[in-house]
């Protein structure tokens, strides 16, 4: 049997599909890592075995981060393609068992520390790009 779902009922495919700016967002910030790293590639004099192994280092890191973002981005996609999965059935029992709750509950703790994260970042990451920007006006 089908449960009816209108606009108004909250839906677990509706849920996915608010989810799915998470790794969305999160595929955009790596791809944007990903090309931050490769720019500062080409500050690096080759001739130098230090600055080599850099540019090996950074290299390998671009693809890894580029093809990160680019899973993410598919699986953001996938997710908002869900927003009209209809609602089947679900055991009470097994939506309120302690795993459950401890499940969500790590993942609300880890967007915690995400968002900390990012946070000490930030004020290192706009300190970095004011110095930037007083260079490229000097």
């Amino acid at each position: 049997m089908m449960e009816n779902t209108t606009d108004e009922q909250r839906t677990c495919g509706k849920g996915l599909a608010e989810r799915s700016v998470l790794p969305e967002t999160l595929g955009r910030l790596i791809a944007a890592l990903a090309e931050v790293l490769e720019v500062h590639t080409k500050a690096l004099d080759l001739t130098d075995g230090y600055s080599k192994a850099e540019h090996a280092a950074y290299s390998r890191l671009v693809e890894e981060h580029r093809r990160i973002a680019a899973e993410l981005a598919a699986t953001a996609k996938r997710m908002a393609g869900h927003r009209n999965l209809p609602m089947g059935r679900h055991d009470p029992q097994a939506m309120s068992h302690p795993r459950a709750y401890e499940a969500f509950e790590t993942f609300v703790e880890i967007e915690e520390e995400l968002m900390a994260a990012l946070q000490n970042s930030l004020v290192q990451d706009r300190q970095m790009l004011s110095e930037m920007g007083a260079a490229q006006d000097a």
